[in-house]
């Protein structure tokens, strides 16, 4: 949801014509795929990443607004909490040496970035939950000050009527409550973005679903929440829970969650988007003066301005996207499961496994998900965030296996395939799934050196859990700016 809002109160007649307006742009959506062209003769893919600002005392750092005027790159944006920053690189092919371009792009923008927030006493660090982060500094005076974010904070608080409630147990558990969004800041994430044509799409996006378990669990990269080891990828359990806008009443009724890895394989993108019409109650009911009718009949590329903010509201780990660009509507799959870092590399070796594995199973002649129930597919997720790599998961003909040898006797050599039929260059593909390789055979992501490192710290140094957080956290953005992989890194005796 990245557009300016502005607009703080809604009335009922705002709420009742946005009603209308949205299902105008659905009813015109539906006829764009059967009737139009899309842009997807070349499908181009996509790449954001959410990152934190720390001080030199490796506590957040609440200087977003003066980072991005020393950068003055609008390929950098604000993100929900003052310590948060996005970076959206430019889209483009993998094939050839695009993931390579990826690299060398995301290297030098967060080397300037990290030079330009020296000048504020701020550094740049890439983390799927900022492990010093606690509970006072995720309160509301720390939401950026885009107007957007206050105006969907204060909807999701009325929506809901209540404080919001975080129960997160894992190998220590958390208990907590907020007036507010603002925990949601502690979580940032990698997304991918993959455009393919509408009558691929669903392939696509079922694929997604089926490999989100095994992502997750090979990149886990967030097991400390307000000082807590929880889950190896907290990440996922503090999104839903910071932005459940239902009380205890609706979800006995069975009120779908905004934040959802929903409930059946589809057939068409049309499901996704007029689920969202049907279960989810709008949150900010803008309406722009186009309308889609005319437009459609005018010969125009509607731009569906309405549908689309919905659309952005309803956080589904693969989203659907529509959008339009050099006057050509395309759609994208938002691939929203994994987390920050730890190097740029790692997140390149997520990205080439991701691309690669999803268009492999996407094409093949005998889907996975005809052989894999959407329930198993959504335990698989919670587990693998859960578990992280030390998971086991089911998978179709092998039964329960552990993830990483899932990965590797039977899923690295399709994301190989996969990445062929993109045309990524030989020595590229290698390189990157060599990383996933290699995680596998030593065991150790993110959140499994982290673990490592805070413990070595508590049992060797003697420190508390602050101090071993911040020990470690040290130590992770020094090995995080040399940028070899993270199943390299050392854990200090």
């Amino acid at each position: 949801m990245g557009q300016d809002v502005s607009q703080s109160a809604f009335s009922r007649e705002d709420r009742a014509r946005y009603r209308r307006k949205v299902r105008r742009c659905l009813d015109v959506f539906a006829l764009m795929l059967d009737e139009f062209r899309f842009d997807a003769d070349r499908p181009m893919t996509g790449l954001e990443i959410e990152l934190s600002l720390v001080g030199s005392d490796q506590q957040p750092a609440m200087r977003n607004a003066e980072v991005l005027s020393l950068l003055a790159d609008p390929a950098f944006q604000t993100e929900l909490g003052l310590f948060n920053l996005e970076l959206n690189a430019r889209p483009r092919l993998i094939e050839g040496e695009g993931l390579a371009d990826y690299e060398q792009e995301l290297q030098a923008s967060l080397a300037h970035a990290d030079e330009r927030a020296a000048k504020a006493d701020a550094g740049i660090v890439l983390i799927g939950i900022l492990p010093t982060l606690t509970h006072q500094h995720a309160v509301l005076e720390n939401l950026s000050a885009d107007s957007r974010y206050r105006v969907l904070n204060e909807q999701m608080v009325g929506a809901r009527g209540e404080d919001f409630e975080l129960d997160i147990r894992g190998a220590e558990r958390l208990q907590a409550s907020t007036d507010s969004i603002a925990p949601e800041s502690a979580g940032t994430s990698v997304q991918f973005h993959l455009q393919v044509a509408p009558e691929t799409f669903a392939c696509y996006w079922n694929a997604s679903q089926a490999i989100a378990a095994v992502q997750v669990a090979l990149g886990a990269n967030s097991p400390y929440l307000f000082g807590r080891q929880l889950w190896a990828e907290t990440r996922i359990a503090l999104f839903e829970q910071a932005t459940d806008t239902r009380p205890d009443e609706l979800k006995a009724q069975g009120v779908r969650p905004r934040v959802w890895f929903g409930e059946r394989w589809i057939t068409s993108i049309f499901d996704l988007f007029e689920e969202n019409v049907r279960y989810f109650p709008a949150l900010l009911p803008i309406c722009e003066d186009e309308d889609p009718v005319e437009a459609l009949r005018a010969g125009k590329v509607p731009r569906l301005s309405e549908l689309r903010l919905h659309n952005g509201t309803v956080y589904r780990w693969n989203r659907p996207v529509y959008d339009v660009m050099d006057g050509r509507p395309h759609l994208r799959v938002e691939n929203r499961v994994m987390p920050a870092g730890p190097t740029v590399q790692d997140m390149l070796a997520n990205g080439a496994f991701y691309f690669g594995l999803a268009r492999e199973l996407a094409e093949a002649d005998r889907p996975v998900w005809t052989q894999l129930t959407f329930s198993a597919a959504e335990e698989n997720f919670y587990g693998a965030a859960r578990q992280g790599i030390n998971a086991t998961l089911y998978w179709p003909r092998l039964g329960d296996v552990p993830v990483v040898e899932l990965v590797l006797d039977r899923l690295l050599p399709k994301a190989y395939d996969g990445l062929d039929r993109f045309g990524v260059a030989p020595h590229i593909r290698d390189r990157l799934l060599g990383i996933i390789e290699q995680r596998c055979r030593t065991g150790q992501n993110g959140a499994v050196w982290q673990v490592r490192a805070v413990t070595a710290a508590e049992r060797n140094r003697g420190l508390d859990r602050a101090a071993a957080l911040r020990h470690m956290l040290r130590r992770y953005i020094e090995l995080q700016r040399a940028n070899e992989p993270v199943h390299t890194w050392p854990v200090e005796d």
